[in-house]
């Protein structure tokens, strides 16, 4: 065949599987955040009706990060064996029957059970879709499909800010309270799209019957060439590569990003209640923001893919991002902080599809699924500090804004680290007698 006839071929079958594959995982990752979000709503009565104070309430959200980190290793291990339509059928009809659960919390011990149980439920899904995307791109569209992903996590922010304050004004509907239809109108549309990830999902490209033969081929071959000319390393136990240098730098280089990222999204809702609006107008007017990020995420990685660089494009908006923190507490009016606050929400976010474009150009099949997975529950056990931290700063304070500069530290902490990440990158990993290393094959 032509090359031109390659070419075309080639764009067509990822533009023929992005039309396919990646609506179906986003409407699933919008879902997933808004289940995981949709707390910062409820906690405006929740917090009231339960007797929480706000450290209580914050060591209870953050469970369900406690619970991520345990689980996500071993769920992307079963996930790469069983395969993903199967699992992620599994995690959305778990996550959304204990969402519904949070609806109906009858005390502090039932909340804090309930939040570790959805974190554990959900635990696979992300790093499961990076590592199915595996399957599914070249290297060179995975930093893009990351982004057109994660658009998904602004949009479900955008999405959960304008239902989470209408719903808390249904208080009294059918006797519940405004925070129990939060968890149960959220909680529902995940159990009912489960049934749908069953039957419509495929577990790799081979099995899709949307996707014709030569597209087949040519991804198959594409994915082949890619993994015999870049040096990888699929450990013979996939847990060994809780042991890989490269990893262990990486994950401790994304606690940065769901830190400030948690940190920010959980308590805004907060900061702009301090600015005297309604529950509705509060979650209206917290789309703003959102829409601010799905713009970084679409444009940030889409410029990596044509520059071909990836350290400033993760550095880089993080950098913005801690300025934007920073400024937010010190400057005049609730309209200027705000505007800092959506800039920070798409430094935070910005970077992190060209980040998740890293752990593939080193790691291969199940180690691949279990490196994700490792860097992703590490990171988001920044979640955990994020809600511990920030209500403490918050009541030692007294000022909901003075939480921004802690998350901007975090940020300039990771923003070094970025550095640091790329030159280990760059050195060849040491080997082992018990790694099947495809370096030179």
């Amino acid at each position: 065949m032509a090359e031109q006839e390659l070419d075309a071929l080639g764009t067509r079958t990822v533009q023929r599987i992005t039309r396919r594959l990646m609506p179906l995982l986003g409407l699933m990752y919008l879902i997933a955040y808004i289940d995981r979000q949709n707390i910062s709503y409820a906690k405006l009565q929740m917090v009231g009706d339960l007797g929480l104070s706000e450290a209580a309430y914050g060591l209870g959200a953050s469970l369900f990060f406690v619970a991520y980190f345990l689980f996500e290793v071993p769920a992307n291990v079963i996930l790469e064996k069983v395969g993903a339509r199967l699992w992620f059928t599994r995690i959305m009809a778990t996550w959304g029957l204990i969402t519904i659960l949070l609806g109906f919390t009858q005390g502090t011990a039932m909340f804090y059970v309930l939040r570790f149980l959805l974190g554990a439920a959900e635990a696979g899904f992300f790093p499961g879709v990076l590592f199915a995307l595996t399957l599914w791109f070249p290297q060179s569209h995975r930093g893009r499909m990351v982004g057109w992903f994660m658009i998904a996590s602004a949009l479900a922010n955008a999405v959960g800010a304008a239902i989470g304050g209408a719903l808390l004004d249904l208080d009294g509907l059918l006797g519940l309270r405004g925070w129990q239809w939060v968890f149960v109108a959220t909680g529902l549309p995940a159990v009912l799209l489960a049934v749908y990830v069953f039957v419509a999902l495929p577990d790799g490209p081979q099995s899709a019957r949307w996707l014709p033969a030569d597209e087949k081929k040519w991804l198959a071959d594409a994915l082949a060439r890619e993994a015999a000319t870049t040096p990888r390393t699929d450990h013979a136990n996939p847990f060994r590569v809780l042991l890989d240098r490269r990893v262990l730098i990486l994950a401790l280089l994304y606690v940065a990003f769901p830190l400030a990222a948690y940190g920010l999204s959980y308590w805004l809702p907060t900061v702009v209640k301090g600015f005297g609006v309604s529950n509705t107008v509060n979650g209206f007017l917290n789309v703003i923001p959102w829409a601010v990020v799905a713009f970084a995420l679409w444009w940030v990685p889409r410029h990596a893919a044509k520059t071909g660089e990836t350290t400033w494009h993760i550095a880089g908006p993080a950098l913005i991002g801690a300025a934007a923190l920073t400024l937010s507490v010190v400057v005049p009016g609730a309209a200027l902080k705000f505007v800092c606050l959506c800039v920070a929400a798409a430094g935070i976010f910005a970077g992190q599809p060209v980040f998740w474009s890293l752990p593939p150009t080193f790691l291969r099949g199940a180690t691949a699924a279990a490196g994700i997975a490792a860097i992703n529950s590490v990171g988001n056990l920044g979640g955990f500090v994020a809600q511990n931290a920030v209500p403490w700063i918050r009541d030692r304070t007294g000022s909901d804004l003075t939480p921004m500069l802690f998350l901007a530290a975090c940020l300039l902490v990771g923003v070094v680290m970025v550095f640091v990440a790329q030159a280990v990158l760059r050195r060849p990993a040491p080997s082992t007698p018990s790694d099947l290393t495809l370096a030179g094959r």
